[in-house]
């Protein structure tokens, strides 16, 4: 086999498509692999550049690749998808991903370790929880509606609708509605007890604690951009905030600059926990104890403006505490 520069790598569940090329650019390998014999086929190869879409399961491929000496390079699939090709299938995909790889400029994202992932998974399985149990006190507010019964929001409010169902809908109604009680109060009981273990993990983590300090970031927040993420791979805060989509689009052209809504990459969780920590302190802020920047754009802006340029500071300001700490 001819020397091998680079190497595209279009994972999936059960088949692995290779697409590699050698020092001219030219393909010399495109062969579909199972996963089983992944691992042994780069086992056998020479060391070598190998690129993949950035996924959750990138990462375990990743570390296993890097073990066996190889350069791994993780881009995110919305870079590769320029370079994929009119016909789209997996060889295509394959070389779209070793293609984008060739880039010089182009953005990679660090593999992360078995323990990194662990860590951040407690996290995922939170928010998880927490849409089961809207989706539930939804539901069990909405068959109650169709009785007619409705009642404040809040736990207070789910706690009325079922003391009311017991005593005025017919059996049935009622077997139904407790039972959505009873699911919600189990997935509370495991929402507080993963609560307790997140803030454990939040204590233990200094660069945590150290966010924490930054108004309008609460031990969710810090712990939340500790675990998902490492500051140290934006070049500046402006890069962080625009990778955490708080930034406007731009749609500009023949020197006219135009500004849009703000872009919502990167991660939706992030973005969504600073904008509701920016929209803390702005519900709190006064003179004399908010930042004069705040208070004149609280004059001229709409408050939910207001929030998202805030968020975007407070996304700077993470970048220069880690920056800070790294020192």
């Amino acid at each position: 086999m001819e020397q091998i520069k680079r190497v595209g790598v279009d994972t999936s569940k059960h088949i692995f498509t290779v697409h590699g090329v050698d020092e001219k650019d030219r393909p010399v390998l495109r062969r579909n692999l199972r996963r089983s014999a992944f691992l042994e086929f780069f086992a056998k190869l020479a060391p070598t550049k190998i690129a993949m879409e950035a996924c959750a399961a990138s990462h375990h491929w990743g570390r296993e690749l890097q073990a066996l000496g190889h350069q791994v390079v993780l881009i995110p699939p919305q870079y590769v998808k320029p370079f994929v090709k009119r016909g789209k299938n997996d060889r295509n995909d394959a070389e779209a991903i070793s293609e984008a790889a060739a880039r010089p400029g182009m953005a990679n994202v660090a593999v992360k370790s078995a323990e990194q992932q662990a860590n951040a998974m407690l996290l995922s399985v939170r928010e998880l929880l927490s849409r089961q149990r809207t989706q539930l006190v939804n539901a069990l507010r909405g068959h109650a509606a169709e009785f007619g019964l409705v009642a404040a929001k809040g736990d207070k409010g789910v706690t009325e609708l079922l003391a009311a169902a017991q005593a005025s809908l017919p059996t049935p109604a009622v077997e139904a509605l407790t039972l959505l009680g009873r699911q919600i109060e189990h997935v509370e009981a495991e929402l507080a007890q993963a609560d307790l273990k997140l803030q454990a993990q939040h204590r233990a983590l200094p660069a945590s604690r150290l966010l924490e300090t930054i108004p309008g970031v609460g031990w969710m927040t810090a712990l939340t951009l500790t675990l998902r993420i490492d500051a140290s791979q934006f070049e500046s805060g402006r890069h962080l905030a625009a990778w955490l989509g708080l930034v406007p689009k731009e749609n500009s052209t023949g020197g006219k600059h135009r500004l849009g809504a703000i872009s919502r990459a990167g991660d939706e969780r992030l973005r969504s926990l600073l904008v509701l920590g920016a929209t803390a302190v702005i519900r709190h802020a006064k003179p004399g104890k908010t930042s004069p920047w705040l208070l004149s754009l609280l004059a001229r802006k709409p408050r939910k403006l207001a929030a998202v340029a805030l968020a975007n500071k407070l996304a700077r300001v993470v970048w220069a505490s880690d920056q800070g700490a790294r020192a």
